[in-house]
């Protein structure tokens, strides 16, 4: 998958967060999770493109760290959305499926951008 593809894909899971928060109930409770549900589920394209344009392969390093953060942070809010019934789980289930997709491509790519880091030699 390409930087571009990547970019576009996290863009796209972001609407998707947005678009559940805006239908979510008006419990006190649902509105508390919203809330952490789509700063963390937005955060992660921002995140990203912000980790694109790094200064160097560390600063690359360390922004992807904070995108799998947020994803695993998304990825949580998710589960409790669906194990409190606040929607049905056939609704929320692609939606975490696509959040796992993304982690696990987060957690290639800083494993990769570790092992180069490793191999190349310092000047």
């Amino acid at each position: 998958m390409t930087e571009d593809e990547l970019k576009v894909r996290l863009k796209a899971f972001a609407i998707r967060i947005i678009k559940m928060v805006d239908v979510m109930p008006k419990t006190t409770s649902c509105q508390a999770i919203a809330k952490q549900i789509v700063r963390s589920g937005t955060s992660t394209a921002a995140n990203y493109r912000a980790a694109c344009i790094g200064k160097s392969d560390r600063d690359f390093l360390n922004k992807l760290k904070i995108v799998q953060e947020e994803l695993d942070e998304t990825l949580f809010w998710l589960e409790i959305i669906i194990d409190c019934e606040m929607f049905k789980e056939n609704k929320v289930l692609p939606l975490k499926e696509e959040n796992i997709e993304l982690l696990k491509i987060i957690n290639s790519s800083i494993n990769t951008t570790r092992r180069n880091m490793t191999t190349i030699p310092i000047r």
